[in-house]
């Protein structure tokens, strides 16, 4: 072989072993597993592949929308510049230009309509950081008390619930690596084998171990397959069913006495309560046999250690902090937290489901779980942010009220980070008429999503491939996303976003960072000492440990594993038990002739959230092309419809159209649709705009419905466009 010849071949070889490795995380759930993205050049063609990365939480494993993300990163529709629209379409303009259509419009509104009528809409995808600049920059760069975001659509039942019982919300009280070694788990609405797949090696070692479980859920799902006992329930009977299993474990004795004693407050309240409380009735109000809620109930009662976790299925309720409340309420009775294996999980949707919620994007939080209506907590953010107390905006109101707002004219403008509320809301045609009553709405985003479209600026948002920062993962470990890909086209980082508008709004001194880093180790100061305590967590620290749990106080601190170990984190140091509402629940949603069956929403395994990144995601998009409505066959016979037929669905706030799916894992009056789709086939179009009271959480979970063939397709989509509805 010639020298000439060995060379071709070297330098082919050579080609083929180009490759490059990014240090990422899953942007999806809660889980956040650990992964790299290996990027190699072969001869001319480009390949991806994604390999999981050992870490405390999901040791090195991937599901099928982690190891295809890289997909929607690289997707050919991903904004790439600054786009204003003109006359209707969007055209790209300078990071300039952009800076300057925001300080004229933003400022003009302030003057005209007052620094209230500005608003800003986040997301529990955003990291700590973005998280704690967006609440920032809203009430320091732009003056508003207007800040929400869409984990109240996802977490504000669970985080409520645990903030009144327990006194502190951190998601789970115990790590994940108690879950094998408890002797019941009691699985509350919660989807897990498709929401969170990473998390199921847990519990299937847990059940390997010989541990009983509990699922409760209107459908059979691969979650419930694992469970011993299934309480196939009637969709928002969950309070019921939790004041049902308490009473139980109250007249069989099976309570804690001395845990009450010295720990629990209100007991004896409950117990009162509980005394009028007719089992028979809770049965045929649940759907569940009085056999299977005793076989429940004792086991739970008679074992050792117990662990509870609930999901959306009973949070996305209008009184889904009273149903948390009520599971919350079977641990303290029988003295299963605070203890080895023994504890509390709320399974997080959200990437960042947790640390979002901390750090003061909820309209009445500042940093650090600290309450923007406590003097003493106003003051200390004050003086971190180099402000005065008395200038901190109040508190302003809920994800949906905002858009209530805006139809009232007192919100007349809108920066969304990252979030799609017009697929994501309830009342979804209402959103959208809200949104287009603004005089100027900016989105940041990957996409032009359905409400980027909507928009009179959309700014190109960072994905998780290019945006270092730290997240929060279900358990309440602090991880830190490393992200070393270069950032494409003209796309800043979101923190850089948001330091340029403070900047062009005249309080750019108080946002000089120049990383993520920096922005962390003042996001440390601001939580010291608050419930949510950072303060004593590094990146290096991070590094080291591969994830802190929180709180940690000290820099000499390594977190802390598992709560409530000698007291609760109330002023007395107790828990508080809660005294149920289960007449309010009879009255919730009341089926009748006109709608019939009960609608519940969920998500699907191969998307996320309103699927704006999965839905980009050849892989992903390929499993799942279309929304559809599962149905159990006899009911679909009574209706006159067929498998895979079109079908109209109904509710008193609108109509969506999908396909019909024959299932014999669903209750007869029920029927379920996922949220992933927009369009005619958004489902939460359907979903009333009732809240619940306690912590504005919409009511998805539970609405009443009609069904029937859509044999006029022209008739439907004129329908959906929006021209026969009509806010109730």
């Amino acid at each position: 072989m010639t020298e000439l010849m060995l060379k071709y071949f070297r330098s082919k070889q050579q080609e083929v072993q180009s490759e490059k490795v990014y240090e990422s995380q899953c942007p999806f759930c809660s889980m956040q597993c650990k992964m790299q993205l290996i990027k190699q050049k072969v001869v001319s063609r480009t390949t991806y592949k994604t390999i999981g990365v050992d870490n405390p939480t999901t040791q090195g494993r991937l599901c099928v929308k982690g190891m295809n993300a890289h997909q929607h990163a690289y997707h050919r529709d991903r904004i790439m510049t600054p786009l204003l629209k003109k006359e209707g379409q969007f055209v790209p303009i300078s990071w300039d230009e952009a800076m300057e259509v925001i300080r004229s419009k933003f400022s003009k509104i302030q003057k005209e309509d007052g620094m209230d009528a500005l608003s800003v809409y986040g997301s529990a995808s955003l990291t700590n950081e973005e998280a704690y600049l967006l609440g920032k920059l809203a009430r320091v760069g732009l003056k508003t008390k207007h800040i929400d975001y869409n984990g109240r659509l996802c977490m504000a039942s669970a985080a409520t619930g645990a903030n009144q019982s327990f006194g502190v919300d951190r998601g789970f009280t115990n790590s994940l690596q108690e879950v094998p070694y408890t002797r019941c788990i009691i699985l509350a609405g919660t989807n897990i084998a498709e929401c969170q797949p990473t998390i199921m090696p847990y519990f299937e070692e847990a059940k390997e171990n010989g541990a009983y479980i509990i699922a409760i859920d209107p459908r059979e799902t691969a979650t419930t397959e694992i469970a011993d006992l299934h309480l196939q329930n009637k969709p928002g009977t969950d309070v019921t069913l939790a004041a049902a299993l308490l009473k139980i474990i109250v007249e069989e004795k099976l309570i804690d006495e001395e845990f009450l004693e010295d720990r629990v407050n209100g007991f004896e309240k409950v117990a009162q309560q509980l005394d009028a409380l007719d089992l028979d009735e809770c049965a045929d109000r649940t759907g569940i046999p009085k056999k299977q809620l005793y076989q429940a109930a004792l086991t739970f009662g008679q074992e050792e250690s117990g662990m509870i976790f609930t999901a959306r299925g009973i949070e996305q309720q209008t009184n889904g902090t009273m149903a948390v409340r009520g599971f919350i309420n079977l641990l303290l009775a029988t003295g299963k937290i605070g203890k080895p294996y023994s504890g509390y999980g709320a399974i997080t949707g959200q990437g960042n489901g947790q640390g979002a919620r901390e750090h003061g994007q909820k309209a009445d939080q500042l940093p650090g779980y600290r309450s923007i209506e406590n003097i003493d907590d106003r003051t200390y953010i004050a003086q971190v942010w180099g402000t005065e107390e008395a200038k901190l905006p109040g508190k302003g109101v809920s994800a949906y009220e905002m858009f209530e707002e805006i139809d009232r004219g007192s919100i007349t403008a809108m920066f969304i980070m990252c979030s799609n509320p017009v697929i994501s809301n309830p009342n979804a045609h209402f959103v959208k008429q809200s949104l287009e009553k603004l005089k100027f709405l900016v989105t940041v985003d990957l996409f032009l999503s359905e409400t980027a479209q909507l928009a009179d600026l959309v700014l190109p948002a960072s994905s998780y491939l290019e945006d270092q920062g730290t997240m929060t993962n279900v358990e309440g470990r602090v991880t830190l996303r490393e992200a070393s890909h270069p950032l494409p086209g003209e796309v800043k980082h979101d923190w850089e976003i948001m330091s340029e508008i403070a900047r062009v709004m005249g309080e750019g001194d108080k946002f000089s960072y120049q990383s993520s880093e920096d922005i962390f180790e003042e996001l440390r100061v601001a939580t010291r000492g608050g419930r949510a305590d950072y303060y004593g967590i590094t990146y290096e620290k991070i590094r080291q440990n591969q994830g802190i749990l929180w709180p940690c106080p000290t820099i000499n601190s390594n977190g802390t594993e598992r709560l409530f170990e000698e007291k609760f984190a109330h002023t007395d140091g107790k828990a508080l038990m809660a005294q149920l509402e289960i007449q309010s629940e009879e009255k919730k949603v009341q089926l009748s002739t006109q709608f019939p069956l009960y609608l519940t929403t969920g998500r699907v395994m191969s998307h996320y959230l309103t699927g704006e990144q999965t839905r980009k995601s050849p892989s992903l998009a390929a499993r799942e092309i279309e929304s559809y409505m599962e149905i159990h066959p006899d009911t679909g016979e009574r209706y006159h419809l067929k498998d895979r037929m079109l079908v109209r669905i109904t509710s008193p706030y609108g109509s969506i159209v999908v396909r019909s799916r024959w299932s014999n894992h669903i209750r007869e009056d029920t029927i379920f649709v996922p949220f992933h789709w927009g369009g005619e086939q958004n489902v939460n179009r359907l979903v009333a705009d009732e809240l619940d009271p306690l912590c504005r959480m919409p009511g998805f979970k539970v609405t009443a419905v009609h069904i029937e063939p859509a044999v006029n397709r022209e008739e439907i989509l004129l329908e959906n466009s929006g021209a026969l509805y009509q806010k109730k």
